[in-house]
């Protein structure tokens, strides 16, 4: 048993190990880190796949060893599969694979033949993640099934991005397309909010003669509230864990990466994430956003990712399951317990978050549905039995961490120029 280990009513099977799987140059990933402590904290061995000997996830107490292995997300996957499985003959063992972005997903999903020999996975429909991961994909899903999403252009030219902004309503959304190509060729850095058509164009230029960008309608944060799903769906897309929480901030403000979030109860979303997964036949983790939008009364699916979220470990339920837990242990043939998720719980990314309250102090924004009071929080970094990923990202994010949201920041601004 690892130290400091947690009291749950389940035991999990510590002989088959976890191995955390992404592909991309971001060290600073706390979801990395939240899988570690998650499985770890459990007695199960853990793994992962790191940039360096220096991320905060190598630096967890609760990880068995780190792969270094720097990868781009650009290679061909013949060279991502033959990686995989290299690491998996060092393991030794049958291992439960914890995709942590897209590009780890679908890779997954499209090589499942050769992969299974050495690890343990849900198994899916091969071309599905990769559908749902793209957007155009994802809107094309939304329409067949009856989904709300907002209305979506997926321009193939510079001119059709002219004939778009000629008939669009500003503000706009835009966002890469898909997955593997936002690593390749990206469009924009994340999701941007764009307020004219001269800002649009002024971004467009730098797209290249095959915008690899969808274009979405932009529903106002002021008429609107962010909510979130996290699930995992076993065999016969039966959901066996299914939380849903209310995002209150995120950075860039309004469209980007969960900064402070809270579990509030939401029957009626979680009956439309489960009944929309069994319809398409997912299996797996699930991370969704949607925006309710107080104007029509419809939760408007934006994101659809097919693996767990950064912000996973905000979801847990009175019985110790979060989403990870609940995959290894279905995985490894051992029931999932019930149990209420823990409403009121609150989640905090601690370098993202000050910036993010301070733009939203100003813009006036609110969320309805956030409790006036956390039943408990859950840090993204800090643990007091896991301190080190805290000061490692610390050390790691005073300089290309500030440099990156300033990125992010400018984008959105130059999105907003008037030309």
């Amino acid at each position: 048993m690892a130290r400091n280990a947690v009291s749950v009513p389940f035991r999990a099977d510590r002989d088959v190990p976890g191995l955390i799987v992404k592909f991309g140059d971001y060290p600073l990933h706390h979801g990395g880190v939240g899988a570690i402590r998650s499985l770890g904290r459990l007695g199960i061995p853990v793994y992962a796949i790191t940039e360096d000997a220096y991320t905060p996830a190598a630096a967890s107490r609760y990880l068995r060893r780190a792969f270094v292995w720097p990868t781009r997300g650009t290679e061909e996957a013949d060279h991502l599969v033959e990686g995989l499985l290299r690491v998996g003959r060092r393991i030794g063992r049958p291992t439960v694979l914890v995709p942590t972005d897209e590009e780890a997903a679908v890779l997954i999903a499209e090589h499942q033949d050769e992969l299974k020999s050495r690890f343990l996975f849900p198994r899916v429909a091969p071309g599905l993640p990769r559908r749902l991961a793209s957007k155009q994909g994802l809107h094309e899903m939304c329409v067949e099934h009856g989904i709300p999403s907002p209305a979506a252009a997926f321009p193939q030219s510079y001119d059709e991005i002219v004939a778009f902004a000629d008939q669009a309503c500003f503000p706009v959304v835009a966002k890469n397309r898909e997955a593997f190509v936002r690593r390749e060729r990206p469009a924009v850095n994340g999701t941007t909010r764009i307020t004219t058509r001269e800002g649009l164009l002024t971004l467009a230029r730098d797209w290249g003669e095959r915008p690899g960008v969808v274009l979405q309608e932009y529903l106002p944060r002021e008429e609107a509230e962010d909510w979130i799903v996290h699930a995992y769906f076993g065999q016969d897309s039966a959901p066996l864990a299914m939380f849903t929480g209310v995002k209150v901030r995120s950075w860039p403000p309004h469209a980007g990466m969960t900064a402070n979030a809270y579990i509030v109860d939401n029957p009626e979303l979680a009956d439309l994430a489960a009944r929309f997964i069994k319809q398409i036949g997912f299996t797996g983790i699930v991370d969704l956003d949607l925006r309710f939008d107080r104007r029509d009364g419809q939760y408007k699916l934006l994101d659809f990712n097919p693996r767990m979220g950064a912000q996973f470990r905000l979801f847990e339920s009175e019985s110790g399951v979060d989403v990870v837990r609940a995959m290894h242990l279905d995985l490894t043939g051992r029931p999932v317990p019930e149990g209420e998720q823990r409403a009121g719980r609150r989640y905090v990314v601690e370098n993202i978050d000050l910036p993010a309250l301070l733009a939203y102090r100003r813009s006036g924004c609110t969320t309805p549905h956030a409790p006036a009071r956390a039943s408990g929080t859950e840090l993204a970094w800090l643990a007091g039995d896991d301190p080190l990923p805290f000061l490692t990202m610390l050390v790691r994010f005073v300089r290309p961490g500030a440099k990156h949201l300033h990125q992010l920041w400018r984008t959105n601004r130059r999105g907003s120029a008037t030309g």
